[in-house]
């Protein structure tokens, strides 16, 4: 029987200019839609999973095409509530070489953005989930979504699903003291927890100690931090380095109260599309544990899962279980496949 997830958040359109165009160079610009627990939803969906994702979107053409987006790799789009007026858009500029990928934001007033907590029914949204799934981004949205993904968390939580978090902090979207005290107390309701490498810093003020980008072993004692003020079953902490906007290091830590595992660092020369990243990594560790793999296999699984996502143009990351698992069996290759 296949596993359902429950994933809630905004999916915005994005704007990009074609290939590595500055905006102020723009004459087009590529549309696709994606956020990042629609992301999740639709790399699980690929995995072969019932994914259910919920958010708020205007019944007009340019809501519709959003839900196009997410039924079109099988999601479950039952759950988004239809009103307001507008769709949230995010415009990407790609980087390359040493000039960085930026993300300019206009997301203020859309419909996801303006929906109060009581418009979701959790109960009803969660039923015959094994998994619910939220991210940082969706609280920094507003008040009324604080207290959505607040209820939302609770009330899974009392019907014995699984929840995950990733921190995923924005600081253009909220300051960090406020950040930090809005997901302390999600994160009282949180499983499994998601992070970037200096997120528990900027947040919780756990610190890393790390001597350079290399020096994963000081993000032993960060996870085990994590777990005891936070009360996790698991901590998963992901360890990009950033080479140039075309080249990364990819790798990440799992803990699970007893093992540090961490997983094969890959380095990536070509970068195809590094939006998406962590929630490819989010995706592979659901999928991972709810397939009952060890610690070690969770976190090998969810590393090749985003390794592999940042070769796919987009949002969301259109790979299958057994691309990934090959990756991360060591098979792997990038020779034409016959």
């Amino acid at each position: 029987m296949s596993k359902k997830i429950v994933t809630f958040g905004e999916i915005m359109l994005r704007l990009a200019p074609v290939g590595y165009d500055r905006f102020v160079q723009a004459e087009s610009f590529g549309a696709v839609y994606g956020g990042g627990e629609a992301n999740t939803a639709v790399s699980l969906s690929c995995f072969g999973y019932d994914a259910k994702f919920i958010t708020k979107l205007p019944a007009h053409e340019i809501g519709q095409a959003a839900v196009n987006a997410l039924r079109r790799y099988g999601v479950d789009t039952s759950g988004i509530i239809r009103g307001g007026d507008r769709v949230g858009i995010y415009y990407l500029e790609r980087g390359a070489a040493q000039r960085p990928s930026k993300v300019i934001y206009d997301r203020a007033g859309s419909a996801f953005a303006r929906a109060e907590a009581s418009e979701f029914d959790w109960k009803k949204e969660l039923e015959g989930a094994d998994w619910f799934h939220i991210t940082g981004i969706t609280p920094a949205l507003g008040d009324e979504l604080a207290a959505a993904a607040l209820e939302a968390v609770k009330t899974a939580k009392s019907m014995g699903i699984t929840v995950s978090c990733d921190i995923n902090y924005r600081k253009k979207l909220w300051d960090a003291e406020k950040a930090g005290r809005v997901m302390a107390e999600i994160c009282r309701y949180v499983d499994v927890y998601i992070g970037g490498r200096d997120q528990a810093e900027e947040l919780f003020g756990i610190k890393t100690n790390a001597r350079d980008d290399a020096d994963y072993d000081a993000y032993k004692a960060v996870a085990e931090q994590l777990k005891e003020r936070f009360g996790f079953k698991k901590v998963a902490i992901t360890l990009r380095t950033t080479i140039s906007s075309n080249a990364n290091k990819w790798a990440a830590l799992l803990y699970d109260g007893e093992k540090h595992c961490f997983s094969t660092e890959y380095r990536i020369d070509d970068i195809v599309d590094r939006v998406g990243g962590g929630d490819s990594f989010a995706a592979g560790l659901i999928y991972a544990e709810l397939e009952g793999m060890d610690s070690q296999s969770a976190v090998d699984f969810a590393a090749a899962a985003s390794c592999l996502k940042l070769s796919v143009e987009g949002d969301a990351n259109l790979v299958t279980v057994d691309e990934v698992r090959a990756l991360a069996s060591g098979a792997g290759s990038a020779r034409v496949q016959r």
